[in-house]
């Protein structure tokens, strides 16, 4: 019986709408379905086949289609939604995406392309290098010379490991100079969640501090190459002083922020040295890094000793902003309770 049924449903099929009509799929496309396709769908092992085997032998088929359509026309034939990278503008790699997702097209003020991503025009500035770089917090509490001692004893390995090495002892002073802001910006920022306050812009302020650290990092690595014993031993300092400063600005955040405004006045010593070389030519004054050029806006022609110059002076004003911080606490304030200094490198 259940076969004569299925006879007669297949030539009512055959003889009416059903055959070759269009299945309607998740995307744009269309499949087109015969009607032995659709015999084929209909038909069971003596019988019909369930609502939701049907709707995946559509979804199969339609899928199958679409994937290569996708694939003729160079999109992911996946369907994440994100195509495959393609060359455009000049031979660089563009990707395409599903979500719209993109950058206007940016420019220098000569009209040329921006050629860097990790940063954009807006976030560039002239380095303030006229501040006062002799400035010293003298250390008057427990916790104050607690702090000074402590930059003192880590200064030692450092002298003894890269001596007169400056560009690599740089190297390595900006992967831990950066930990501080970014630690500090990362639990004010989870404080501000939890207590339901602002941060008195305190939160932007160590975030733009630990980006600052990472350019002059970035300048760096385009200067000194890093060799293989290097890189491992920023590995271990990085992870080692970045759980213990981590725990300590959760212990004390007045102790934290003076040791980053000692070892801020360490890094200003250890800029100064470095110029010295470069006057006395014990270290050639090479051409400035593009980066360096474009994110300090140098002159074209800046060299290695404009860069150090512009460092050293961002390096003076993280002094500045940690030695204020840590009066904020010693004061018995919290950070938003004066207003951070933004824009302060």
């Amino acid at each position: 019986m259940n076969q004569l049924v299925t006879r007669a449903v297949l030539r009512r099929l055959e003889a009416g709408w059903s055959c070759n009509r269009y299945v309607p799929t998740s995307s744009a496309s269309v499949v087109k379905m015969s009607f032995d396709d659709s015999a084929a769908m209909w038909r069971g092992q003596g019988g019909f086949i369930g609502g939701a085997q049907w709707r995946r032998a559509v979804s199969t088929t339609a899928g199958e289609k679409d994937r290569k359509e996708s694939a003729e026309a160079g999109k992911d034939p996946k369907g994440s939604g994100v195509a495959e990278k393609k060359k455009e503008d000049g031979g660089k790699m563009v990707v395409s995406s599903y979500w719209g997702v993109s950058r206007p097209k940016t420019t220098k003020e000569d009209g040329t392309e921006w050629p860097w991503n990790c940063f954009m025009p807006w976030e560039t500035y002239r380095a303030d290098v006229s501040i006062d770089l002799d400035k010293h917090h003298v250390p008057k509490t427990f916790l104050d010379k607690v702090a000074y001692w402590t930059v003192k004893i880590l200064r030692m390995p450092t002298d003894l490991f890269f001596k007169r090495r400056y560009g690599c002892r740089a190297m390595m002073l900006e992967t831990v100079a950066a930990v501080p802001g970014m630690v500090g910006g990362m639990l004010l920022h989870l404080r501000s969640l939890r207590k339901f306050q602002q941060s008195g812009g305190w939160i932007k302020a160590l975030l733009e501090e630990a980006e600052n650290e990472r350019m002059h990092l970035m300048t760096m690595v385009e200067l000194v190459q890093p060799v293989w014993y290097e890189r491992l031993l920023v590995l271990t300092v990085q992870g080692v002083f970045f759980n213990g400063f981590f725990v300590l600005y959760l212990l004390s955040p007045k102790l934290a922020h003076r040791i980053v405004g000692y070892l801020e006045e360490e890094a200003i010593h250890s800029y100064t040295e470095y110029l010295k070389d470069i006057d006395n030519g014990q270290i050639e004054n090479v051409p400035a890094p593009a980066i360096s050029i474009d994110y300090w806006r140098l002159p074209k022609d800046a060299t290695l000793k404009d860069v150090i110059t512009v460092i050293r002076a961002d390096e003076a004003h993280h002094r500045d902003v940690n030695h204020f911080a840590s009066d904020i606490h010693s004061q018995g304030k919290e950070l938003r309770e004066a207003p951070a200094p933004l824009g302060y490198h």
